[in-house]
């Protein structure tokens, strides 16, 4: 089976190619970044607040090719910290709107890797399910992100060493 590697952490440029979004856009307290580690992986950390009708922090790649064809999965190298995640693709450019996501919950402390299979990948839009929408073409995928939400409240860490399409 072939392995794509689309992002590798193990310099402080790769970083670069990301940014937050958190729920601050709209009134919330939360707040993430994803930084390099000097030991070369990358950390998407920070602190996800329930005040002020908030509740989730997310990082996310520019637009830019991460189209795979005949994915059928996905595959993260992380150590967790016992909390849920969430892998989000988008097939466009757009800042908002339908998006393909799955939940994962990665153990806390070692460093696996997480497979994502393309078939657990749903259509969302803000969080809701979306029906009607295009079936999810891993050919297309021009962003990449992670998110923490679900109120799960306090402070996250989630260490990356790489994102492969498979």
């Amino acid at each position: 089976m072939a392995t794509q590697v689309l992002f590798r952490f193990d310099s402080r440029r790769a970083v670069d190619a990301w940014h937050s979004i958190d729920d601050v856009v709209m009134g919330g307290e939360s707040a993430s970044r994803l930084r390099f580690d000097i030991s070369g992986h990358a950390v998407f950390e920070g602190h996800v607040s329930l005040e002020s009708n908030g509740g989730f922090a997310s990082v996310r790649s520019v637009p830019m090719d991460l189209g795979v064809a005949d994915a059928t999965c996905y595959v993260i190298e992380l150590r967790g910290d016992s909390k849920r995640y969430k892998l989000n693709l988008r097939t466009d450019d757009a800042v908002d709107g339908v998006l393909y996501q799955t939940s994962f919950t990665p153990p806390a402390g070692a460093w696996v890797q997480q497979k994502l299979p393309i078939t657990d990948f749903l259509p969302t839009f803000r969080g809701r399910s979306v029906s009607g929408a295009a079936p999810f073409d891993p050919g297309r995928v021009r962003q990449m992100g992670l998110l923490i939400s679900d109120r799960q409240s306090g402070a996250f860490s989630l260490s990356l060493r790489s994102i492969s399409a498979q």
